[in-house]
């Protein structure tokens, strides 16, 4: 059997979404438990006959990044078919790179210049993990090995060569800082916010909290252990899960990201909340994706609703300050491209592949 060349020019390519091309409510369909994720991984490579491929899911991105099995054709349709319902509505959303293209993204990417809030570190640990996950299960070989290995290896340099990730705001961050200007000049001094939710982003919300010191901290989550120990960490307190929405009576600002599947916060369960407060107003910011807050909480009287992807207006005010480190850091990727593709250059010619397949198109 004649084994892929290590060209990226033949198959390499990545197919998404994220924040940029599809609004919130199309990027969750693809949302996919971390339990089924490999599973989920197999199937597609299977449907799609990649010889590999890695699939990148956060909060703002779903990327299947694929090498073709001797050249085909790639369809990203049955691929896509895998992660989402209704392909036929998700289509005008999905973006394709191939070859160095793909390269100069994943690079992006993993170095934080392709996020929301530029400079972000955490999504250079979700790609890795996304990598290492597909490693460890078979699904990664010679070609995105080189390729996954390459780019975190570039974030690092990006990150300790420029001052792009130093001091950078992370989705958590710029939630609560969008709620401290939607809030007035007082900001969030003297108010009470509810946390819903104890895993990474909560406790990233609740560092950006603490800086300030200005508020009361409560955390409502499933295991109440966990938001327990998340409040002693910030000098809060815990509520049960169930006793979320007695809380919300008092709280000023709810901030949901849980992981849930499923909604966690309803019409049907914040309508008495709110006739409790007695007209007072409540600020709900919902960071998940899925989404935790049932898009109709937004027409009750009284709650200002507001999504993931209503911050990137808090965002785009701070874009300003990073344009000369961003040159800096596309300077470094385009060397680090440069260098891998002499590297897969190098393989071919010392006769490390055994055929000439002709490059793969991209199909949506």
């Amino acid at each position: 059997m004649n084994s892929p060349k290590h060209n990226l020019d033949d198959g390499f390519f990545v197919a998404g979404v994220n924040y940029r091309t599809a609004p919130v409510h199309v990027r969750e369909r693809m949302a996919v438990a971390h339990p089924d994720r490999i599973e989920v991984s197999r199937l597609l490579q299977l449907k799609a006959g990649l010889s590999e491929v890695v699939v990148l899911w956060t909060c703002n991105r779903v990327e299947i990044y694929g090498v073709s099995a001797r050249g085909q054709q790639i369809d990203v349709g049955p691929m896509f078919e895998c992660l989402a319902r209704e392909m036929s509505c998700l289509a005008p959303h999905v973006y394709c790179h191939r070859g160095q293209d793909a390269l100069k993204h994943l690079f992006k990417v993993a170095s934080g210049l392709d996020s929301m809030v530029m400079g972000e570190t955490q999504i250079t640990g979700q790609v890795r993990d996304s990598y290492e996950a597909a490693r460890a299960a078979k699904l990664a070989g010679k070609v995105l090995n080189s390729v996954f290995q390459k780019a975190l290896r570039t974030a690092k340099m990006v990150r300790t060569s420029t001052s792009i990730g130093r001091g950078a705001r992370s989705v958590g961050g710029v939630a609560v800082a969008h709620a401290r200007e939607a809030l007035g000049e007082r900001g969030l001094s003297k108010h009470t916010v509810l946390m819903v939710g104890a895993g990474e982003m909560a406790s990233c919300c609740l560092l950006h909290l603490q800086k300030k010191g200005e508020c009361n901290v409560v955390v409502a989550n499933r295991s109440l252990d966990r938001a327990e120990a998340l409040a002693a960490e910030f000098n809060g307190t815990a509520v049960p899960f169930n006793q979320m929405f007695d809380a919300m009576v008092e709280a000023d600002v709810v901030i949901s990201s849980t992981g849930s599947p499923q909604t966690v916060i309803n019409r049907s369960d914040l309508e008495p909340v709110m006739q409790a407060r007695a007209s007072r107003p409540l600020m709900i910011i919902d960071i998940a994706v899925p989404r935790d807050v049932e898009p109709e909480v937004a027409d009750i009287e009284g709650v200002h609703l507001h999504d993931i992807d209503a911050l990137e207006s808090t965002v785009q005010q701070t874009l300003g300050r990073w344009e000369k480190d961003l040159e800096m850091c596309e300077a470094i990727i385009e060397q680090e491209i440069e260098s891998l593709v002499l590297q897969f250059k190098s393989r071919r010619a010392a006769g490390n592949s055994c055929h000439d397949a002709a490059p793969a198109a991209v199909a949506v």
